[in-house]
């Protein structure tokens, strides 16, 4: 194993790079007889997609899903799911000038230490684009667990900070993904004049994952908070990872944070208690900035079309940890 599969019961590995002729993935596990529709995993990637949202990237990709294997007639056969999405509209003649030259923050250099040879088009595995292949996992294990929600929501970008926890999680935050949507305005000015100017934020999201039953998770190595953090940390520009009351506990009594078992996000021993779950992820600035960043084709935030990959990667953990209660169980 290279590093490109993720789960267990049910796992995704993906291929491409971001200036090759496509990126894809192979979803194994999932169970047969499951009900799919090409529009709904197109509407899927559309959410993540390039060049849909003001302030963020002005690549402009169809990105849409070719069905390989693994479907007939409108469901799952249970046997290995090939999905493939085209690249369409490369610019990769704007990465030679940089061919030679390593950008700071990204696996430009790493990459050619480690294989000492690399793809400088676009970053290559390492770029933003491989999480298309996330995304499409992301709609398969949702076919698994259909009475899971799990939504996700930008706390801090910038001036721009949310105290208080939706209470509505049903709510539609798209495209910015701020549960205060009277401020969508005052987001998509702040994000347009970061790209003006070659900068670039970070910030914080949160996610609620609500209809987990009790019991998934191992008391050991494959804790479902351990799973989680793997899973949300291999996103690109991720930094940190915390649940519950996360790094807020180091500054609270024992006698305090257990008077509530919603401190704990969820899970206690590593495993669900069948309460909502709280998880919550750092993204660092977008490393391209000044002269660069107003050349190419750069996010000058990566949260807004960061967070349906971070769905999809919570979608996948929960499905996989499923089917493995499953097994327990007969």
């Amino acid at each position: 194993m290279r590093g490109n599969t993720f789960g267990k019961m049910l796992s995704i590995t993906s291929f491409g790079e971001s200036h090759g002729a496509g990126i894809g993935v192979v979803v194994d596990g999932v169970p047969p007889g499951l009900d799919f529709s090409l529009d709904n995993l197109a509407d899927e990637l559309l959410r993540r997609a390039p060049g849909q949202v003001a302030g963020t990237t002005s690549r402009k990709e169809e990105d849409y899903p070719e069905v390989l294997s693994g479907i007939f007639e409108g469901k799952t056969l249970g046997t290995p799911i090939a999905v493939l999405i085209r690249n369409t509209n490369q610019r990769s003649k704007d990465y030679e000038k940089i061919k030679s030259d390593y950008r700071p923050g990204h696996a430009d250099e790493t990459t050619m230490k480690k294989y000492g040879i690399r793809d400088h088009r676009g970053g290559g595995r390492s770029s933003g684009r491989e999480t298309i292949a996330r995304v499409i996992g992301g709609y398969f294990a949702s076919l698994v667990i259909p009475k899971i929600i799990v939504k996700g929501f930008m706390t801090k970008l910038g001036p721009f900070v949310m105290k208080d926890l939706p209470k509505i999680i049903e709510d539609d935050f798209a495209p910015y993904y701020f549960p205060d949507k009277n401020r969508t305005k005052e987001i998509r000015d702040y994000l347009l004049d970061l790209k003006k100017n070659g900068e670039s934020r970070g910030g914080s999201v949160s996610l609620i994952v609500r209809g987990v039953p009790a019991g998934l998770g191992e008391p050991a190595f494959d804790k479902l908070k351990a799973d989680f953090a793997k899973a949300l940390i291999s996103i690109g520009a991720v930094v940190s990872f915390s649940f519950g009351l996360g790094e807020e506990m180091a500054n609270l009594p024992g006698s305090e944070v257990s008077k509530d078992r919603r401190n704990f996000g969820g899970m206690e021993g590593g495993i669900s208690n069948g309460e909502d779950i709280l998880l919550n992820v750092t993204f660092k600035p977008t490393s391209t900035v000044g002269e660069k960043a107003k050349e190419g084709r750069h996010d000058p935030c990566i949260i807004p079309r960061a967070i349906p990959v971070l769905e999809a990667m919570v979608k996948i953990v929960l499905a996989d940890h499923l089917l493995r209660q499953r097994a327990y169980e007969n």
